[in-house]
């Protein structure tokens, strides 16, 4: 069963206690899923590479019982890639005041979109994010030079929460 900010019970407690069997979680288990334990669940969630929803389902679970591989968004194994490149990334949304609702390259802005400098990256480029999943570089901006990234949301709200990562990624060629 999904477990979410809210629910209760002993898949709750379960889950507690898995997460502070594992250090992400430093509370009791008292089988509320709390803004705690979303918090935890999400630090876990980041470090197997799954995006950070704060829900616990399948991928989730299949990480908190130790599964060896780490999981993509869609719940595959983790990409082919060709490379790895360490990026400053921010994040952005065409919900922002005086924001383009178009990339560069014509599309609509929306999540699983980066913008990149071509030089870099090459528009067109596939790469997976851990943490945010599979994206395309199809769009461009003036502070994006060099190894920086700008990652779209849907939200301003997701831009605050995504920050300014330092990250490594996953060049799909």
């Amino acid at each position: 069963d999904v477990i979410k900010l809210g629910m209760e019970g002993d898949g709750v407690v379960n889950l507690q206690n898995r997460l502070i069997e594992l250090g992400y979680y430093d509370g009791e288990a008292h089988g509320i899923c709390d803004a705690t334990t979303v918090k935890a669940l999400k630090s876990f969630q980041n470090s197997c590479g799954i995006a950070a929803d704060g829900i616990c389902g399948h991928r989730t679970y299949s990480a908190l019982d130790g599964d060896d591989e780490s999981y993509d968004e869609e719940g595959f194994g983790f990409p082919n890639y060709s490379r790895t490149v360490y990026v400053e990334a921010t994040a952005y949304s065409s919900a922002e005041p005086g924001m383009s609702g178009y990339t560069a390259t014509g599309t609509l802005c929306r999540h699983g979109v980066i913008a990149t400098d071509p030089n870099f990256i090459p528009l067109g480029t596939k790469v997976y994010i851990p943490g945010y999943g599979y994206a395309i570089a199809e769009d461009t901006g003036g502070a994006i030079v060099g190894n920086i990234i700008d990652v779209a949301f849907d939200s301003v709200a997701e831009c605050y929460e995504f920050g300014r990562q330092f990250l490594e990624i996953y060049i799909i060629e």
